[in-house]
């Protein structure tokens, strides 16, 4: 190209239009520590906070809910809800699968058009959420022939409220067991992922969660662990009664109606839990082992006493053994 075209093309746009054609700069090479991998992320950095999807009862239940009934446990990991899902699962009329996670099926709208077809059907996403839920466990009762379906997933305590909202007329019931032996549980699950520090620390999320869907919903029913494990009849006896059903001598045998459905992430598989059969349980803690971070969530829950200065078993739920 001769030298003299872009100088007469600039003088022309220039003259017409106020503007000329330069050369773009060249790209500097990158830095061999530029090329480099990035630097990982700061451990104290924080990942963003999850959204909050809005959430309402159904505006006709008889046409959005197929489930009639479903009970929920709510208590935190290492509880032994595992136990008293088998318990549950004995009943001729309960099915109690295993932890089915239901609050992390998520609904997304790809396009505005499919979020302003939903919205003509009177339908947000936590609407069609929750009819996803709702497909789900009826789904899996179907399968199971029985009338009620049982959900344990610990990290149900942290969306009580809408679990409340989808099913109306769910029941509740709140397992409880002393907070240490809790977290004491959690960091002997998997040692390696968290010590005992990190795993007092991270059970205590699940508990104070379930203390406030105890404090939140009008209508639960508690049971303690170390109650269940001393007397499993009577406990399940006034489980029955809240659920309004006949209590099975069945359900203490719980390995008699079990296949094997143990597996980590879905519940307890440890060697206990595969007995088939409830477990004698250890001794309480002294209250000299309650850290202090879990005093405040054992003296709401009648394990631990203003006064106490050491005595095992200490608190309204003195006497009783734990595992």
């Amino acid at each position: 190209m001769s030298m003299d075209l872009p100088r007469k093309m600039n003088s022309a746009l220039r003259a017409t239009v106020g503007v000329e054609l330069r050369r773009a700069p060249k790209k500097k090479q990158a830095s061999a520590a530029a090329k480099a991998e990035p630097a990982p992320a700061s451990a104290s950095a924080k990942k963003p906070p999850k959204e909050k999807v809005p959430f309402r009862p159904p505006e006709n239940p008889e046409l959005d809910r197929l489930l009639d009934r479903p009970v929920f446990v709510i208590s935190p990991v290492r509880s032994g809800s595992t136990l008293l899902r088998l318990l549950l699962n004995a009943h001729s009329q309960l099915h109690a699968p295993h932890e089915l996670h239901i609050r992390r099926l998520e609904v997304h709208f790809r396009t505005k058009l499919s979020e302003r077809a939903m919205e003509a059907c009177g339908l947000e996403r936590g609407d069609i959420e929750h009819l996803l839920w709702d497909r789900v466990l009826h789904r899996e009762l179907t399968r199971s022939g029985k009338d009620f379906v049982v959900e344990k997933t610990p990290s149900n305590a942290f969306v009580w409220d809408r679990l409340a909202a989808c099913w109306p007329d769910a029941r509740f019931i709140c397992l409880l067991r002393h907070p240490v032996s809790i977290a004491k549980s959690w960091h002997e699950a998997d040692p390696e992922k968290r010590d005992a520090d990190e795993a007092a620390k991270d059970a205590l999320r699940y508990m104070n969660a379930t203390q406030r869907a105890r404090e939140g919903l009008t209508d639960t029913h508690t049971v303690y662990y170390e109650e269940l494990t001393a007397d499993p009849a009577g406990e399940l006896q006034r489980i029955c009664d809240y659920l309004g059903l006949e209590f099975e001598p069945r359900m203490l045998e719980y390995g008699d109606t079990t296949k094997g459905d143990f597996t980590k992430g879905l519940g307890d598989w440890k060697d206990k839990i595969r007995s088939g059969s409830v477990q004698p349980g250890r001794d309480l803690p002294t209250a000299d082992e309650v850290p202090e971070a879990l005093r405040s969530i054992c003296r709401k829950w009648g394990y631990l006493d203003d006064e106490d200065t050491g005595a095992a078993g200490s608190g309204e739920r003195e006497g009783v053994a734990a595992t």
